[in-house]
């Protein structure tokens, strides 16, 4: 019983946000109001399922979860619907009060939808592509606030590229040739164009270099689960992989000949030639993926998730490609980098093949059902239906919502709620491991996303006109009548975009004055 009791206290003075050991919990609360982490009580419990709790201890506030994670979503939910104060994209601070509002009757929220993702590669462009630390360190607050804990880590990425292509022996005018400028690096990464929109500088590489590693240590810090780029397949197509250099010496032959036939059938994405691709009978395959993989390591460690999209928008393809071998020779490469990583691939279009899924093990691939508010193809109706869904393989319930960086008042709740519950009782959803945000642009309809981040913490289907009235309590503080039928014009007009239609989001937006 001592022993039980000496260890309970440890723990408890750990924990305290002024305790011995500072925690990402505390400097969080700090950047959103100084003073503010003196208000609360946090502590961190083990628990089976994910979970966060509200209680009250005194005039504090306490906030108990089973990970940093999950605590600050309750920091967040507390927020929000006890205290009427609302941290989204439009502001990240606030004043609280001397005193917080106390949490009258404990509170707690669980869910077993462990993995809740963040991000499309096109954010990283039409978003994110000039954002600095102080940009990176607010979205990352956002993100740990609304329960983000797999987040696609791409800054730096190209700065991988740039390595493996020096140690190869390539000049810095063939790399620039290859990579793409700031603003297009997210179609490159997909393997749709290259050296579209460049040179960058060499001074872009340091600066993008030092940004991503500050961000995986804040991301670490957090406990999330980075999501960092692995290799596809994707070569330059003008550049000759005949031999690789190292430290001078003239090493083993790489084949472009596999790559030349690929170019010829993959050479075109929206106007843009496409990079090659390595063919999985290749003799490159598996040297150039691991060199790849070495590289990556190098700056940015191993990863237990890595996001690959072989294939992406491809209308035509090599003759004869075999997906499943393709499938298996990027899944060794990247086993060979860490035998626990798990593939993360896009579920659009055509994408992932099903030969592919087949060739590979469950529990090896994770599948972002990209567009699930509108065109799932986890196996409900939908244009993109895919009738055995995703089989056995695990998969994410996304909301994509954006479409091009487009700005304006856009969403489709009624449908985003009754495709989510559904996955409560199909049988086609028993791999369902969590959500995802993948919207192409960020920083717009945060009504929208703050929906889907509380969907896995709410066990019960609920109407939108329900929710909408606790939203708006929090956006405003107040109940005001006139606000709250606004918002009722809104979520049944342009937040409610009917099943069925297929319009991607806003295209424009008009403004008409009565003259008098």
């Amino acid at each position: 019983m001592y022993m039980k009791n000496t260890f309970l206290l440890l723990s408890w003075l750990i924990l305290l946000p002024s305790g011995i050991q500072a925690n990402p919990i505390k400097e969080m609360l700090e950047r959103i109001d100084k003073g503010a982490s003196d208000k609360f009580v946090v502590e961190l419990h083990k628990s089976s399922n994910d979970f966060f709790e509200l209680d009250q201890k005194g005039d504090k506030v306490v906030i108990r979860g089973n990970t940093y994670i999950n605590i600050a979503t309750g920091i967040n939910w507390y927020l929000k619907y006890h205290a009427g104060i609302h941290l989204s994209w439009n502001s990240m601070h606030a004043s609280l009060p001397n005193v917080l509002p106390p949490v009258f009757r404990k509170e707690r929220h669980e869910t077993n939808l462990a993995l809740r993702y963040d991000f499309n590669y096109c954010t990283y462009s039409y978003s994110m592509a000039f954002w600095d630390w102080k940009r990176w360190e607010e979205e990352l607050d956002w993100m740990a606030l609304h329960g983000i804990n797999l987040p696609l880590a791409a800054v730096g990425h190209e700065c991988v590229w740039r390595n493996l292509l020096l140690r190869l022996g390539f000049s810095k005018q063939q790399i620039n040739d290859f990579i793409a400028g700031p603003a297009f690096l997210a179609w490159w990464e997909m393997n749709n164009l290259e050296g579209w929109g460049g040179p960058n500088p060499d001074s872009w590489y340091k600066q993008q270099e030092d940004l991503q590693k500050k961000i995986l240590k804040r991301m670490k810090e957090w406990g999330m689960h980075p999501v960092l780029p692995g290799y596809s397949g994707m070569i330059p197509s003008k550049l000759d992989l005949g031999k690789r250099i190292d430290g001078g010496k003239e090493e083993k032959t790489l084949s472009n000949t596999s790559s030349e036939s690929a170019q010829s059938t993959l050479n075109k994405w929206n106007g843009f030639d496409r990079p090659g691709i390595l063919l999985p009978d290749d003799p490159s395959l598996p040297r150039l993926p691991a060199f790849f993989y070495e590289e990556t390591e190098k700056l940015y460690g191993t990863s237990d998730y890595y996001s690959i999209d072989p294939f992406h928008e491809a209308k035509s393809l090599p003759a004869g490609l075999d997906f499943g071998k393709a499938g298996k020779a990027i899944m060794d490469a990247m086993k060979k980098a860490n035998p626990k990583a798990v593939w993360v691939v896009q579920g659009w279009t055509e994408n992932p093949r099903p030969e592919m899924m087949k060739a590979l093990n469950p529990g090896d691939l994770l599948i972002l059902d990209l567009f699930s508010e509108c065109r799932p193809m986890w196996g409900i109706p939908s244009i993109w239906k895919r009738d055995k869904g995703y089989e056995e393989h695990n998969w994410l319930f996304c909301l994509l919502e954006n479409f091009g960086g487009n700005v304006g008042l856009h969403g489709r709740m009624d449908q985003l709620l009754h495709n989510f519950y559904l996955t409560k009782d199909n049988p086609l959803a028993a791999q369902l491991k969590g959500i995802g945000l993948t919207m192409e642009g960020i920083e717009n309809n945060p009504v929208m996303f703050e929906l889907m981040c509380e969907l896995p913490w709410r066990a019960e289907k609920f109407t939108k006109e329900e929710w909408i009235k606790q939203y708006i309590r929090a956006r405003y503080g107040t109940d005001d009548e006139s606000i709250w039928q606004a918002w009722q014009i809104l979520a049944n007009g342009i937040y409610n975009c009917p099943a069925g239609n297929n319009q991607q989001g806003p295209h424009e937006v008009s403004f008409a004055g009565a003259h008098h």
